[in-house]
């Protein structure tokens, strides 16, 4: 893996995931956001699922901590990310709490993915296409509400595809695979049953047999 080729990566998950927020800008004022709260909630919030999960909250007429409470459970888990990060991003100052900010599911995979002496290419680079096409698209999609079907274009599938794509090549023995087919099992069981979102956290539990079984 090059520095090309990690930017080229970066970018093409930039746009998968801008065809997402192409569906969360509609759906938000949908919901009855304004445009500048949608866009303020993509700008400083900046987590796919936790921004959906509130103004589905919102949409369906709960509270504001009603909503606020299930996007925080949601973000949660870029806490768990954050731990893994910082053992590749040795950040200080400023430029940390910038990284905490970028710190999501694409650009994690990104950086684990990346040799080690190009981690900070691969979270930087992502962040900034990620950011910067979400919100660009969260614009788009807050001023075209009810113009474009996005969930007929199936814009949902996009950002999946991505994130299965980065995470493929992290499975190199038979322990990786059976934590990744259990990790997919736990999640495909939790979705009919669960908030969007919450299946990803709970498809964490297929890692704990294999730490069992290693110590």
């Amino acid at each position: 893996m090059t520095r090309a080729s990690i930017v080229r990566n970066a970018a093409a998950i930039g746009v998968a995931v801008g065809a997402y927020g192409l569906g969360f800008g509609a759906v938000s004022v949908t919901a009855g956001l304004s445009v500048l709260q949608t866009c303020a909630l993509s700008l400083l919030a900046f987590t796919g699922a936790s921004q959906f999960a509130l103004v589905g909250v919102l949409g369906a007429g709960g509270s504001v901590p009603a909503g606020m409470a299930g996007a925080l459970l949601l973000g949660s888990r870029n806490t768990l990310y954050a731990v893994r990060l910082a053992e590749l991003l040795p950040l200080r100052g400023p430029r940390k709490h910038l990284a905490a900010q970028g710190t999501i599911d694409e650009t994690t995979a990104m950086t684990i993915s990346a040799p080690p002496e190009l981690a900070g290419i691969a979270f930087w680079a992502t962040f900034i296409a990620v950011y910067a096409c979400w919100n660009l698209a969260t614009l788009l999609g807050a001023l075209g509400a009810g113009v474009v079907d996005t969930n007929a274009l199936g814009l949902d599938a996009a950002v999946g595809a991505a994130f299965l794509a980065l995470l493929a090549p992290q499975i190199h023995d038979r322990t990786g695979a059976q934590v990744a087919i259990g990790g997919a099992l736990i999640a495909a069981v939790a979705i009919p049953f669960t908030p969007a979102g919450l299946p990803v956290l709970l498809a964490a539990l297929a890692v704990v047999p294999a730490v069992v079984r290693r110590r």
